[in-house]
């Protein structure tokens, strides 16, 4: 397989202002931030970006100002979180037509609207077949996972299923994965606390918050993987892992956004109803990036 798609690929926080718009200014800084670290692509509209919350056309926008920063080598991924197919089609036509390279699809999340693998082979076929972009599944949802047999059967029944970012049951599930399709597709790591043991696993990259964090950080991790430094890749691991513990959970952007503003990165605000983030968290995360 080509290399594209493969390795760092930070996926970027939204940063809004105070009345809920993009703030494009601070995106930009954050996606130049990114790739000056040596990342291998960006994505945008995923979790950490606030993806559900974000208009056809907001991606669009996203999509078009992170293709400006990037080379023909380097890969660009647009977060498609909606909640039925005709709407995650939609949403992948409008990243495609925007100069996404391949479109990150998470299951449908609504919890009495869960269908059975049949249903999802149905959501992932379909939208192979209309947006004809690779698809990475985003396999995020609790209620709603995509099993390793599942993600083996997308990859040999349709045409753009190419890869999973495996976020449901940490490094346990994403050695499943690797286990199950032997070398066919791509398993991307986003157990951000364990990241280089992931790729020290065979994870083909990663698409996970604390690449956006620690870009520098994560690119160094992921070079340590390529060139056998098992050591520093997870001495990097550990200096990294307690200041993790306190980011993860409800209101995740949020606690991302407050610590990125602990090392001088001021992302602005989440778009409501992620509005408050408690003193005492406040602290935690003033405690843990300040060692």
């Amino acid at each position: 397989m080509s290399k594209k798609f493969e390795g760092i690929i930070p996926p970027i926080v939204t940063p809004f202002d105070s009345k809920g718009e993009i703030d494009e200014e601070k995106l930009r800084r954050e996606m130049r931030l990114c790739i000056g670290a040596g990342a291998d692509g960006l994505s945008v509209g995923g979790s950490t970006g606030e993806g559900p919350t974000l208009r056809d056309e907001e991606l669009q926008r996203m999509t078009g100002i992170a293709r400006e920063y990037l080379s023909p080598g380097q890969s660009l991924v647009c977060g498609v979180m909606r909640t039925c197919t005709r709407d995650a089609v939609k949403a992948g036509l409008a990243a495609k037509e925007a100069g996404a390279d391949a479109i990150m699809v998470t299951p449908t999340a609504y919890n009495v609207l869960v269908p059975n693998a049949e249903g999802m082979f149905d959501f992932y076929s379909t939208i192979s077949k209309e947006v004809r972009l690779p698809i990475i599944i985003y396999n995020v949802i609790p209620q709603n996972t995509i099993h390793p047999d599942l993600f083996h059967r997308l990859l040999n029944e349709t045409e753009y299923v190419m890869g999973i970012k495996q976020s449901v049951g940490g490094i346990q599930a994403l050695y499943a994965d690797l286990m199950e399709v032997g070398g066919q597709g791509r398993v991307y790591a986003a157990t951000d606390d364990m990241i280089y043991s992931c790729f020290d696993l065979g994870a083909a990259g990663a698409i996970s918050a604390i690449l956006s964090v620690f870009p520098k950080e994560s690119v160094e991790m992921w070079n340590c993987a390529k060139n056998g430094d098992h050591a520093k890749g997870l001495a990097i691991q550990k200096s990294l892992y307690h200041k993790w513990q306190c980011l993860g959970g409800n209101q995740f952007p949020i606690r991302i956004k407050y610590a990125l503003k602990c090392l001088g990165r001021d992302c602005g605000y989440c778009r409501s109803p992620i509005t408050y983030l408690p003193e005492n968290e406040k602290k935690i995360i003033e405690n843990a990036f300040s060692k």
